[in-house]
């Protein structure tokens, strides 16, 4: 029975906190995070192995819209987004950071890289 009580309890309190998710990229010793701006990553990581660079569309909802929908399609028709990968060395994935406007949004691991 007091099993049972611990399990419980331990699952209750576990429960009220969200879980961590931590979106950290290590380069020569300092941390990049989302948030940061490319000047910082490049700063900090230095040149990327690899970059991309796109035009995601904007899409605005009846009732919720920043610009007047006359202007929408001719001021704002997308958002610029960079994409850089980072070979993080022998062993270890590599990391690809995302640049929605400039601010680093995500950080994401993949495939090792090739030897």
């Amino acid at each position: 029975m007091k099993l049972l009580v611990r399990i419980s309890l331990a699952a209750v309190v576990s429960s009220l906190y969200p879980p961590a998710y931590a979106e950290t990229l290590r380069c020569n010793g300092h941390i990049v995070e989302t948030g940061d701006s490319r000047l910082s990553v490049r700063y900090h990581c230095g040149e990327p192995l690899l970059q991309d660079s796109y035009c995601a569309p904007v899409y605005y909802y009846p009732g919720f819209q920043l610009v007047p929908e006359p202007f929408a399609s001719s001021v704002v028709p997308c958002l610029v987004v960079d994409e850089w990968l980072y070979d993080r060395g022998p062993g270890n994935l590599v990391a690809t950071v995302r640049f929605p406007a400039g601010v680093v949004q995500s950080i994401t691991y993949g495939a090792r890289a090739t030897p």
